[in-house]
């Protein structure tokens, strides 16, 4: 058997074991998930946190506990993967696209207003790439109009504002995700945070196939043998989804909690390396960071310039990986021009300047392991930067 990868290195073996060894029995307290929700809820300091088996269905979930469905409008930007418009849909509700900022590819704050109809209920803020949004703002709007507002932080796992806010704590309720590429993983999974009870509750009900018994505290579906035994028990008093996160993917996701700052940390390094590389170059505008805001490098992204240039994005790309680099990841297509949503005419809105930086934006991995890999990757751009560099020296 081969040695668990670098990224498995804490307890996740143990962990893992210990659920083999205990026959996937939870018992009362739902076991390793329930260790797991409690040990994020204390990191990110919420109160509740209920464990999903992925980032898409924890944002079906809080939408719908939110009151979304047929009718109703949820603002959210058009930069964003595809997953965000898909949960919105699901509920029967319909997306309206807002705007990126040209500097940090996150939502525009300043075009919401513009958008919210008495149709509107949640806006959805997608914190890209480990960037934070302009909570703050967003959430006066929100409470302005008393709309409910929902962070998606799938890719922004311990980030932070000038404020002191942890991307995913401002608003009603915070998803994340725990699929392979993301900061923590357990193969796939997702987490929902919220502070209120009641949320909480109909969340995991959602989330938990209806079982009467769940709360805000706890997803045990399992009474005394006495009730669950008796032929007269019910069990379900609402309508959910089978969304719960499996006891293996809970052990692990744990593990890497336990492992969060060392993780974070690690990307964050990787982020200032790709900064240092690039210097002033004129071929890359890395993506804005504010004032007292902390990144945490999901990926490091960068708008490519180099149509000014007459170089194309696929020869940097080429370049880039010949001399050593990754491979540098495109923005997903704008949510309204993934063929599905285009050919069905999913959702409302046109945002222009989403539509230009998708088409420049490079992506670069962020998940290296150690000193050595960053290096190799630093040492790559650095090249490819001065490979190019005679070209943009004529401009």
């Amino acid at each position: 058997m081969k040695k668990p990868a670098w990224r498995f290195k804490g307890n996740e073996v143990n962990y893992i074991k210990e659920v083999l060894g205990n026959g996937f029995r939870a018992g009362s307290d739902g076991a390793f998930t329930s260790k797991f929700e409690k040990a994020f809820a204390s990191k990110y300091k919420t109160n509740y946190g209920i464990a999903f088996n992925s980032g898409t269905s924890t944002l079906h979930a809080a939408l719908l506990a939110l009151g979304c469905g047929p009718g109703d409008e949820v603002i959210v930007p058009s930069l964003t993967p595809l997953m965000c418009g898909l949960a919105i849909h699901y509920t029967g509700a319909t997306p309206i696209y807002v705007d990126s900022n040209e500097n940090d590819f996150l939502m525009n704050p300043g075009l919401l207003e513009g958008l919210i109809t008495e149709k509107t209920k949640v806006i959805l803020v997608v914190h890209m790439y480990g960037g934070v949004c302009d909570i703050e703002s967003i959430c006066e709007i929100a409470e302005r109009y008393s709309l409910k507002v929902l962070e998606d932080c799938a890719q922004c796992h311990w980030g932070f504002d000038n404020q002191g806010n942890l991307a995913g704590t401002r608003g009603d309720a915070g998803s994340w995700s725990f699929e392979n590429s993301k900061q923590l993983t357990c193969g796939d999974g997702g987490i929902i945070t919220t502070d209120d009870p009641n949320l909480a509750t109909r969340i995991r009900k959602i989330g938990g196939l209806g079982f009467k018994t769940l709360n805000a505290d706890s997803g045990a579906v399992r009474t005394n043998k006495a009730l669950l035994q008796n032929p007269n028990w019910e069990r379900f008093d609402e309508i959910g989804f089978n969304y719960r996160m499996n006891q293996l993917a809970a052990a692990v996701a744990l593990a890497q909690v336990e492992r969060n700052d060392d993780f974070i940390e690690l990307r964050i390094l990787a982020g200032e390396a790709y900064l240092d590389a690039i210097g002033d170059s004129e071929l890359l505008t890395p993506q804005f960071v504010k004032s007292g805001y902390k990144h945490s490098y999901y990926t490091f992204s960068a708008k490519f310039n180099g149509d000014r240039f007459g170089i194309t994005w696929e020869d940097f790309r080429i370049k880039y990986m010949e001399f050593g680099g990754d491979g540098i990841y495109a923005a997903s297509k704008l949510l309204y021009q993934e063929p599905i949503f285009r050919d069905l005419k999913i959702g409302r809105g046109l945002t222009p300047v989403a539509e230009s930086l998708q088409k420049k934006l490079m992506n670069f991995t962020t998940n290296q392991k150690n000193k050595k890999e960053r290096v190799a990757q630093h040492l790559a751009m650095t090249k490819t930067l001065k490979y190019f560099k005679k070209v943009t020296d004529k401009d």
